[in-house]
């Protein structure tokens, strides 16, 4: 018998378009897939906590005594120098005691004076000359106890510092422990944050921390880790670690939540794309893409970061795993690379483009 022409050139056709190399075992054209290469990235492993900002120093000045208050020196929020006064407190009765005592103190020393000349002439015995020295000691130290109760009632700052909000005003009387003012040194904070036992031997004094605040969330702050608490929480089982911020700008304030990132074990390692990862229960594989075929590779992997995922162990240098289109493949399929870039890579014979496949058969 005789085909019909018409019949023929069908067949034809079909010849063209189905039997290329980028057909598959029942006839379909191999899917099409993105493809990147094994690269070396640098990674770090992270522990995040959550801290709470401290002053560098920080104390509440409070009246010693029961008394009413004469000046105040300073405003709201003011900054103080070291030793600066900052409140006086009434001490005209100490005055006064201290004028008595220096009075006794006076009379005590010129009656010693006396004894002691009378006892170079052997007028004056040598017990007479200790009793009026010890009563002269005796004076002496009144007035000095005079001037400490005085002293007290002049309430000065230990250290330079930020004053807190003032909320008592000169005249009112106050009673001992009654707060003046709370003065902060913000020269530097000091982020106390908590880190699990588990994660303790990843961590040390003088490690460069990160950490950032809600109210400036384009701006870190870094540090290092001034301390470790030697002893745990046993009810958390976490330890108290301590980091020192410089604060210059003074935009950190005690009492802020702040958000610690501390950076370990810094290395270079193989990466791919996260996409490129297929999970299946516990155990991790990739589609290697080697002369237009897959092949699956089981891999293990690391610590993920910046959406690449670090490989321990599977893959090398250079080979080419697939990335998009993973689920379209399995083991042992032919592909087609997408792009210019996997297009040049693909070797010599593989069906990177379709259309020069198609046409092969009719050359």
């Amino acid at each position: 018998m005789r085909t019909p022409f018409p019949a023929f050139l069908g067949f034809l056709f079909l010849a063209a378009c189905g039997g290329g190399a980028d057909t598959g075992k029942n006839g379909r054209q191999a899917p099409l897939v993105g493809a990147s290469a094994v690269s070396s990235m640098r990674f770090v492993d992270r522990i995040e906590a959550v801290g709470t900002a401290r002053a560098n120093e920080q104390v509440t000045l409070a009246a010693p005594v029961t008394e009413r208050i004469v000046r105040l020196n300073f405003d709201d929020g003011d900054f103080i120098r070291e030793g600066q006064v900052v409140a006086v407190l009434a001490a005209g009765q100490e005055g006064a005691q201290l004028a008595e005592a220096e009075a006794r103190a006076q009379e005590a020393r010129q009656q010693l004076d006396r004894l002691e000349s009378l006892q170079e002439r052997g007028f004056a015995t040598s017990s007479s000359v200790d009793a009026q020295r010890a009563a002269a000691s005796q004076a002496s130290a009144q007035a000095e106890a005079a001037r400490a109760s005085i002293g007290d009632r002049v309430i000065r700052a230990p250290f330079a510092g930020w004053v807190s909000l003032r909320t008592i005003s000169a005249g009112a009387v106050v009673s001992s422990g009654t707060e003046i003012a709370q003065i902060s040194d913000l020269s530097r904070i000091k982020l106390d944050f908590a880190v699990p036992e588990t994660l303790l031997s990843q961590i040390e004094t003088g490690q460069p921390i990160e950490a950032r605040a809600q109210a400036y969330p384009d701006q870190p702050f870094r540090g290092t880790i001034a301390s470790i608490d030697p002893v745990l929480n046993p009810e958390t089982r976490a330890v108290t670690v301590r980091a020192i911020l410089p604060n210059g700008d003074n935009r950190l304030k005690p009492g802020m939540l702040l958000t610690v990132t501390i950076e370990s074990a810094a290395r270079t390692a193989l990466a791919v794309p996260e996409l490129a990862i297929i999970g299946e229960g516990e155990s991790s594989f990739v589609f290697v893409v080697s002369d237009g075929k897959v092949s699956r590779v089981p891999v293990e992997t690391g610590a993920r970061q910046d959406g690449m995922v670090e490989i321990r162990s599977g893959l090398t240098p250079g080979q080419r795993v697939v990335t998009e289109g993973v689920v379209k493949v399995a083991d042992g399929m032919s592909v087609r690379l997408a792009g210019p870039a996997n297009a040049e890579a693909t070797p010599a014979g593989s069906s990177g483009d379709a259309n020069a496949t198609a046409a092969a058969p009719g050359d």
